[in-house]
């Protein structure tokens, strides 16, 4: 089980970590450059990040955290089980339940916007994924605060 945690806590701190340089970083230079121009790299970005080490990531993580989720959630008495749980299910709702319910969402409306839509589509676009995006990272960093303090438990 420890090293399945320990994948969940790596695969979590990637994920987040990306999730974090958008946040920080990437969304903000994309403002600074013409709506078209934000839009259309935005778009590629979208398309570019569909690539195997990403997938496996993305949906592995998730994997990982439901088994140690069942696994915690049977043995909730045990040291760190409960950090454990509380984690997996962060991870499940921030980074991953976050992604599919919002980001992804706005991600294919974007993908079919042309051009001449940037102006109209670009701006709400940005406003909308980056505060759910700052959501999924929070969260994203508390699941792996709670995961490897749960870890740190189950090795005392």
């Amino acid at each position: 089980m420890t090293y399945i945690i320990v994948a969940a806590i790596v695969g979590a701190g990637l994920i987040t970590g990306l999730l974090f340089a958008f946040s920080n970083f990437v969304m903000s230079a994309l403002s600074d450059v013409s709506n078209e121009n934000g839009m259309l790299v935005m778009q590629r970005i979208n398309e570019r990040i569909i690539n195997p080490i990403f997938v496996l990531l993305f949906f592995g993580t998730p994997l990982l955290c439901v088994i140690i989720a069942i696994r915690s959630g049977m043995t909730l008495n045990a040291a760190g089980s409960f950090l454990l749980l509380l984690g997996s299910i962060c991870y499940l709702l921030g980074p991953f339940g976050i992604t599919m319910l919002f980001n992804v969402p706005l991600n294919n409306r974007l993908a079919k916007t042309e051009p001449p839509g940037a102006d109209k589509v670009w701006t709400d676009y940005q406003l909308h994924w980056q505060r759910w995006n700052h959501v999924r990272t929070y969260v994203g960093v508390l699941s792996i605060a709670l995961l490897a303090a749960g870890l740190g438990q189950l090795s005392v």
